[in-house]
């Protein structure tokens, strides 16, 4: 399939089919997950890697919670901090976690992926940030050529930082940026400069980093057309590798510190949808190729290559170049993926810690895929990431007949079909260029889950 299609903006058919969605980073979604399934559970699982055919090279993900200030419109589990006394603590109990998992792990210890999540993960000194890496290597190989990445906040990273990433391994790096106009900065808390930023970028390029991806996020108090338009331009200036675009769900009674932006600053909908339009064309123009959901890359990108050979994968860091990794996650609130199965940590560093200091794994809750469950996440997955899906494969893989199987599912569909956002033949489900931003929308109807819970408002929306 030509991914290199144009990418279709219909602002009546945005308006039609957003509607309130997971970004299915998993399926089934972590509001799936019960607390049946736990620390017991995860470590039988961890116990027979090898059985079954699950002996598959690892990815690593930690999550690192703590900030130094806090930016109004995040959503994520953060600590708000500037005593290194926190994490020098946090380290000593995630180094106890990933002894614990590696000691019940069966298989090969070898990894082909690790991610650094936050919070900030630059929020480590380098003696913190040297000390992690000691313990990732003491357990785990990281293979030659892997996928090494971590999140950095400009304003905290000097020279001298990147170089020690780069030296530990790192060789990927997301740097976040939201908007360079200084009225939306100081509306969301994070005021940084182009310089900051740029800094960091030529810093990555100097010592080796392989892939810098930049994350902008539109709907932010403040914004406008014209003033995103301008941080657009700052941005293809620095030409990073890749550019998440994110939709911003502001959401204050799920998220408390979203309740400090004024809603008098929040721009309308249809200006949302402008914003989005004007970056949409932007970015396509100066060439990068939409990957989907909210991912654009330069075309010799590996996201945009392993899309054109069939080989892009979802998982909880967002689009992937490695499809059958086992996901062993590190930390508060981090979700692994481990055979047939998920797992997600406690939410809180009091739980965290006592639950460690009893010699148990810290699962919080889990879930154990079906036959069905399986079934339908290759279907998401395939809709995510190609924009198509070979019923004759998944008939052939999962030995259904899917015609009988899903026949409600593509009834649901012939409303989309009817509408312009995909093509149902014989033999393949093809999303057009007119439904690619909505494909969260048409990978629900997959859903299971959804289908016996009408229940959105704890989503946001797709666009």
């Amino acid at each position: 399939m030509d991914n290199q299609k144009e990418l279709v903006f219909d602002p009546q058919l945005i308006r039609r089919f957003d509607v309130n969605g997971p970004r299915y980073t998993s399926y089934p979604t972590a509001d799936r997950f019960v607390e049946a399934f736990n620390a017991d559970a995860l470590g039988n699982w961890l116990g027979q890697r090898a059985v079954g055919g699950f002996g598959r090279p690892l990815s690593l993900y930690f999550h690192i919670p703590f900030c130094n200030t806090i930016c109004y419109y995040c959503a994520c589990n953060k600590i708000i901090t500037k005593d290194h006394g926190r994490s020098a603590k946090y380290l000593t109990y995630l180094a106890k976690e990933v002894a614990m998992q590696a000691a019940q792990l069966d298989g090969g210890h070898e990894a082909i992926q690790l991610h650094l999540g936050g919070g900030t993960p630059t929020f480590l000194s380098h003696d913190e940030m040297r000390q992690l890496m000691a313990t990732v290597r003491q357990h785990f190989k990281l293979l030659p050529n892997g996928e090494y990445s971590i999140e950095v906040d400009p304003r905290k990273v000097d020279f001298e930082t990147v170089a020690l990433l780069a030296e530990l391994g790192f060789n990927r790096m997301s740097i976040g940026v939201q908007d360079f106009n200084i009225d939306v900065q100081r509306a969301v808390n994070r005021v940084q400069s182009f310089e900051e930023t740029k800094l960091v970028q030529d810093a990555a390029r100097q010592t080796g980093f392989k892939s810098v991806s930049m994350d902008l996020i539109y709907g932010l108090p403040k914004q406008n057309v014209i003033s995103f338009n301008s941080t657009l331009e700052r941005v293809l200036e620095l030409s990073p590798d890749r550019i998440s675009l994110y939709s911003y769900a502001h959401l204050p009674g799920l998220f408390k510190p979203q309740r400090r932006i004024a809603p008098d600053d929040m721009p309308s909908a249809d200006t949302k949808l402008q914003i989005l339009q004007l970056a949409i064309r932007r970015l396509t123009e100066a060439g990068y190729v939409y990957i989907g959901m909210d991912h654009f890359a330069k075309p010799d990108d590996e996201l945009a290559v392993a899309q054109r050979q069939g080989r892009l994968h979802r998982n909880f860091q967002g689009y992937s170049t490695y499809a059958e990794c086992d996901l062993l996650a590190f930390g508060v609130s981090a979700i692994g993926k481990v055979g047939p199965t998920y797992a997600q940590n406690v939410k809180t560093l009091d739980e965290y810690y006592d639950i460690l200091d009893q010699d148990r794994l810290p699962v919080l809750r889990g879930i154990e895929l079906t036959p069905d469950d399986i079934l339908r996440r290759a279907i998401i997955q395939a809709l995510m990431c190609h924009f198509e899906l070979s019923i004759d494969s998944i008939e052939v893989a999962y030995m259904v007949d899917f015609k009988r199987y899903f026949a409600q599912e593509l009834e649901d569909l012939r409303t989309m079909e009817a509408a312009g956002l995909l093509k149902l033949e014989d033999k393949w489900i093809t999303v057009l260029p007119p439904g690619r931003l909505l494909v969260r929308g048409i990978a629900m109807v997959f859903d299971r889950y959804l289908r016996s819970d009408r229940e959105r408002a704890r989503y946001s929306k797709v666009i």
